[in-house]
């Protein structure tokens, strides 16, 4: 185990952690808001273990999401490559690793993006992702979700500011403002967020503090299934009340414009062989667009 618990890069499956090296310190305090149950939320884009927990992570937002609020808070997982640990010294050794995880995950991640373009640091889509913040949180986190297409989907570089501003200006962003933050008051707030990672003692991604305004708080570290955070809300506030959200395609695509089958299958209680026949008919119709790449596929509902 040493070598996963050594390296960011090397995400332990056993675990559904992509572990900073370091030492563990004490869990800090956070502050709590207007709803029930606060989710303080750490990862970073590039984690793959983050993009693990995307079907249970969407499906958390569809049943408790009026009862949960989940602040998105940037961990540095790849500060550069000025380390040699765990086996991994330079890009090319991540890609085989990313190329294992996704069938663990039964997410599609291609690792070749290692091999082909490879990021020196997963500081700069964090900075643009705190850029995003400032203009609209909810694109923002639209935002999130194109940078990780792109790099787990499509191979792509996303700490360079050409795909970045790409991915912002599918969204809706302004690229002139993200630019802006990107080189200014962005960069002080994701040092804000290492720190407050620091003081809450977080050593990997993704990491989930569940709090209420009493400062209790439950901690559920890595990729886990739903019912592990499910559990984490009803812990911290028994009376948390579950939504009812309708579980047909049209409605999911509507919500989320993209879906893996692990996705599609997690949020519409379908079996997993089943969701994908269902997502290729509708491919097949032209009613979604697939993209598929070596280690699986992602449908997209044609606008």
């Amino acid at each position: 185990m040493e070598n996963k618990t050594t390296n960011p890069l090397l995400c332990d499956p056993a675990t559904g952690v992509c572990e900073t090296p370091g030492e563990k310190t004490e869990n800090g305090n956070s502050k709590t808001n207007e709803k029930p149950v606060k989710v303080i939320y750490f990862t970073d884009p590039i984690c793959s273990s983050c993009w693990g927990i995307e079907p249970q992570l969407r499906k958390l937002k569809l049943e408790y999401g009026n009862n949960v609020e989940i602040e998105y808070r940037m961990g540095g997982l790849l500060p550069d490559w000025s380390y040699n640990s765990g086996g991994i010294s330079k890009p090319s050794d991540v890609a085989h690793h990313w190329d294992e995880v996704s069938g663990y995950y039964d997410m599609p991640i291609d690792g070749d993006v290692w091999l082909k373009d490879p990021l020196d640091s997963s500081y700069p889509p964090s900075i643009a992702f705190k850029a995003a913040q400032l203009q609209d949180k909810t694109k923002a986190l639209e935002f999130m979700r194109e940078l990780r297409e792109m790099v787990f989907l499509r191979k792509k570089n996303i700490a360079k500011w050409e795909h970045i501003s790409a991915a912002a200006e599918k969204v809706g962003l302004d690229t002139n403002k993200l630019k802006a933050d990107f080189e200014g008051k962005a960069k002080e707030l994701f040092q804000e967020d290492l720190k407050l990672a620091r003081e809450m003692g977080v050593r990997g991604f993704p990491t989930m503090f569940f709090t209420n305004g009493g400062g209790n708080r439950e901690t559920v570290y890595g990729s886990k299934p739903y019912a592990f955070y499910e559990t984490a809300i009803l812990k911290i506030n028994a009376e948390t009340k579950k939504s009812e959200y309708s579980k047909n395609w049209e409605s999911l695509f509507a919500k989320y414009p993209s879906l893996t089958a692990k996705e599609f299958s997690e949020l519409s209680g379908t079996p997993r062989v089943e969701s994908e026949k269902i997502l290729n008919e509708l491919a097949s119709k032209g009613t979604l667009e697939k993209f598929t790449t070596k280690n699986g596929s992602i449908w997209t509902l044609k606008s």
